[in-house]
């Protein structure tokens, strides 16, 4: 089967690779759609996703309202068209996901709406603190009972592109994919070819994403020739569980949207300090507070504190991170939480339109893997989940318009591995993954400076050099893919972050630290050796 042309390969399994296969199993019966899953299908970052869903759904709230909050967080770098775009489609992704079978919390005949930092009005609209989790089975369990196919436990390997005369690229005609229950690499040929691979978080030593969010997509799209913008801009969440037994637990937005207050260890508060929002103001601020809190202070963690509020809300409103924190002997309905900020949300990736299109015909990228131009310099609460509903339906709109006028892909070449051998030498691969993130994390973290940049760079030009020649004498396994994916990402988000002379949104530098009020305000755009500047009709 896998080695039949498909109409779509969708890669990716959360909110916008889901949708997106859906969707156009929806508008084109009969259209053959497969989705790969890394692991297994209802694994990936919307899961895990606890706050819930920004849109417009209070008669006193507005969608310029909401415009406004997302410009205001993006900190002067959104595409104002794109924002519009998003807000004024939230209500009708909220009703897709109502009528796919989502629960979201009621309060009363209405549904319950909750508070984020740098929201005006009560908008995210949740499933209690687990919304993530019930989109995801909820379209899972959609999918399984869709005509499409679902490929479980492969890895991208690389997008194949049409070859041309005189050596020239054409459209994206499918992808290689590493099966790794069979432990081989196959070609899935494909007329379009979508990138749900969600972002890079995985590239710091701390994240609060699940372990396979490592910019599969965006090493993928940059290697297959399309440009990216704004890999600088990495959103470290200001919240996660602190415990030598927690891995990467996020404490949810919401608790702060709720009234929850953030404590130096004596119990004092300190956000008031850095901003009149004070806790709810947007994470970058909040993220950057704590950062230097901790460094002042020279303490490990701070605490968020909600035991003020009664117990019967909190367990109502926070059961996952109630349950949660429990396990690991913390009652946040007497005591505080004590957290640390951990790499979060990947606010660039590769450069798409309204429709998804990247700089390859053929090739779409939707999700967290893409810079639809949305979130700017930093992400607005809850927008996450919204741009993954909003972009897939608008993909899924352009390939079934587009279907029929997309060739069958070409022949493709089988993949060789007739010169590799098998690796003896795979705790290479297990040193460089952890240099990799641990130079990410002390040079490219929440505070930047020239000089670490620079060192960053350094080594991680030495470990792609290392990489490359590793890569193409063995055969390839998930952790070597991997690997060389968020080497790639690292690198483009120093080459990023060197280029941006001033302090802007995420990126936050002691060097230039004001933003630039000479230079004009201009998108971090990266351009590779292959690029097209022809985007398809």
């Amino acid at each position: 089967m896998a080695e039949d042309a498909w109409d779509l390969l969708v890669v990716g399994s959360g909110a916008a690779g889901l949708s997106l296969a859906l969707q156009v199993a929806e508008l084109k019966p009969g259209a053959r759609v497969a989705v790969l899953a890394k692991g297994a299908l209802d694994e990936g970052s919307t899961r895990y996703a606890q706050g819930g869903v920004a849109a417009v759904l209070d008669p006193s709230d507005s969608t310029e309202s909401h415009l406004h909050d997302t410009l205001d967080a993006g900190a002067g770098l959104c595409n104002v068209e794109a924002v519009r775009f998003v807000v004024e489609h939230a209500r009708a992704a909220i009703d897709w996901l109502i009528d796919q079978g989502v629960e979201f919390d009621r309060q009363g005949s209405d549904y319950h709406l909750t508070r984020e930092g740098g929201h005006s009005h009560r908008r995210v609209i949740h499933a209690a603190d687990a919304t993530g989790r019930a989109v995801e089975m909820t379209l899972v369990e959609r999918l399984r009972a869709s005509g499409v196919k679902v490929f479980e436990r492969h890895n991208l390997v690389d997008v194949i592109r049409e070859r041309l005369p005189g050596n020239q690229r054409g459209r994206a005609i499918g992808a290689y994919v590493l099966d790794r229950d069979a432990g081989c690499v196959t070609t899935f040929p494909a007329r379009a070819v979508a990138l749900a691979t969600g972002g890079a978080s995985r590239v710091y030593l701390y994240s609060t994403n699940p372990d396979g969010s490592t910019g599969d997509g965006i090493a993928a799209a940059w290697r297959a020739g399309c440009r990216v913008g704004n890999m600088e801009f990495s959103q470290f969440h200001p919240t996660c569980l602190f415990h030598p037994k927690a891995k990467s637990f996020l404490i949810t937005e919401a608790v702060r949207g709720e009234g929850g207050r953030l404590l130096r260890p004596d119990g004092t508060r300190f956000m008031d300090d850095y901003d009149p929002r004070g806790e709810l103001a947007p994470r970058d601020i909040v993220a950057r507070a704590i950062d230097d809190t901790m460094k002042r202070l020279g303490c490990e963690c701070v605490y968020l504190d909600i035991s003020h509020k009664p117990a019967e809300f909190i367990r109502a409103h926070f059961p996952t991170v109630h349950a949660e924190c429990l396990r690991f002997g913390i009652d946040i309905t007497r005591e505080p939480i004590p957290v640390v900020p951990a790499a979060h949300y990947t606010c660039g990736g590769v450069l798409t339109d309204l429709n998804g299109r990247t700089d390859v015909d053929g090739l779409y990228a939707v999700g967290e893997v893409a810079c639809t131009g949305l979130h700017g310099a930093n992400r607005l609460a809850s927008n996450s989940l919204l741009e993954c509903l909003v972009f897939g339906a608008a993909a899924a709109r352009d390939v079934a318009h587009r279907l029929s006028e997309l060739p069958p892909p070409t022949a493709i070449a089988p993949w060789d591995e007739s010169w590799v051998a098998d690796s003896d030498e795979l705790v290479v691969v297990a040193h460089n993954w952890e240099e990799v993130r641990r130079f990410m994390w002390d040079y490219v973290g929440i505070v930047r400076s020239t000089k670490r940049l620079e060192r960053a760079k350094h080594r991680v030009k030495l470990l792609l050099d290392e990489i490359d020649a590793y890569y193409g004498s063995f055969r390839v396994t998930s952790d070597l893919l991997e690997l060389r994916n968020i080497a790639m990402v690292a690198d483009l988000i120093v080459r990023s972050a060197l280029a941006r002379k001033e302090s802007r949104g995420l990126h936050y530098t002691i060097d230039f630290p004001a933003l630039d009020a000479i230079a004009p305000v201009q998108n971090t755009v990266l351009v590779p050796k292959h690029f097209s500047a022809r985007r398809g009709a």
